[in-house]
């Protein structure tokens, strides 16, 4: 970095209606996975923070839920924690991905975004790699005049791919420059600033959303009670004991989770320990069982108790 250049540094966030590729996308900046992905609209529940070194800027990435038209208490709180975090960045990255045509769903938060004054906006086409180069064309013309309509000016207009890296370290080369001037705010090694405990509760989720009926995304919440170093232990060969609990709203989503003689919430276990472990880089034993909060997204005191 030149004596001249000074160092930037500052918050971008990626909106976009549910199942945008906005956590894939967060991931791929970060080259590690920070927010959980799933093809499930509305997985993202918290925002996570990631983190991009540079030599010359540091940018950390919030990823927020999808804005989404609400049918729930947790669905209005989930609303309230994007508008929150649109006031508090520097840039905002508005996703559309490439293989959808720009819909209502699109337009209300470009509407919304359009609202806010003096932060850039930069527009992401993500997902390309579904589509061939006549779609991304149309696609791109469509989000610039979609931006002309509503009076808002884009920063840029970029197509990427989280999924094979394409144009994805254009992008921060692009997000760098609109930050403003500052020092690292995060220490070199940090990929995110989440608790330990709530991306190993989101971990937990995200292996549990797998391959479950439709009706189960929005049930699902987890809890880390504790986790505590295995007494007794060499040294040299650690074991920490997770201890979580997966709440469900109704008594018949239990045997979902579960599964056929508890098959389905070993297989949730498994998958979830080894990418918790390799989160760690320690050995894990992972007991989860299954609890029924009734009815936890319209309730305000289960919601508070769920971390919401």
């Amino acid at each position: 970095m030149s004596s001249t250049q000074q160092h930037r540094s500052g918050f971008a966030c990626f909106v976009g209606r549910p199942n945008a590729g906005k956590s894939t996308l967060t991931n791929a900046l970060v080259g590690t996975k920070v927010a959980i992905t799933s093809d499930r609209p509305q997985t993202t529940r918290h925002t996570v923070r990631g983190i991009v070194h540079r030599p010359e800027a540091q940018l950390i990435l919030v990823d927020t839920p999808g804005l989404h038209k609400p049918r729930t208490l947790l669905g209005e709180r989930l609303n309230d924690v994007v508008r929150a975090t649109w006031a508090e960045v520097d840039v905002i990255g508005f996703c559309l991905p490439a293989d959808q045509k720009i819909g209502p769903g699109d337009k209300f938060i470009a509407k919304e975004i359009a609202a806010i004054k003096r932060r850039p906006k930069v527009a992401i086409v993500t997902k390309t790699d579904l589509v061939d180069s006549k779609r991304l064309a149309e696609q791109l013309i469509d989000v610039a005049k979609m931006g002309a309509e509503l009076g808002i000016e884009w920063a840029e207009i970029i197509p990427v791919s989280a999924k094979d890296g394409h144009q994805v370290d254009l992008l921060v080369d692009l997000l760098i420059p609109l930050l403003p001037e500052g020092p690292t705010l995060y220490p070199e090694g940090d990929l995110t600033d989440e608790p330990e405990q709530i991306m190993i509760a989101e971990l937990i989720r995200e292996a549990a959303l797998e391959g479950v009926r439709d009706e189960l995304p929005h049930s699902l919440a987890v809890v880390v009670e504790e986790m505590i170093p295995r007494e007794g232990r060499p040294a040299d060969r650690p074991l920490l004991d997770i201890h979580a609990n997966v709440y469900i709203e109704r008594q018949s989503q239990k045997a979902i989770v579960i599964g056929s003689r508890g098959a389905r919430l070993k297989a949730v276990g498994t998958a979830a320990r080894q990418q918790i472990e390799a989160l760690l880089g320690t050995p894990v034993f992972l007991d989860l069982h299954v609890k029924v909060a009734k009815d936890w997204q319209r309730d305000p005191k289960q919601l508070r108790k769920l971390g919401f």
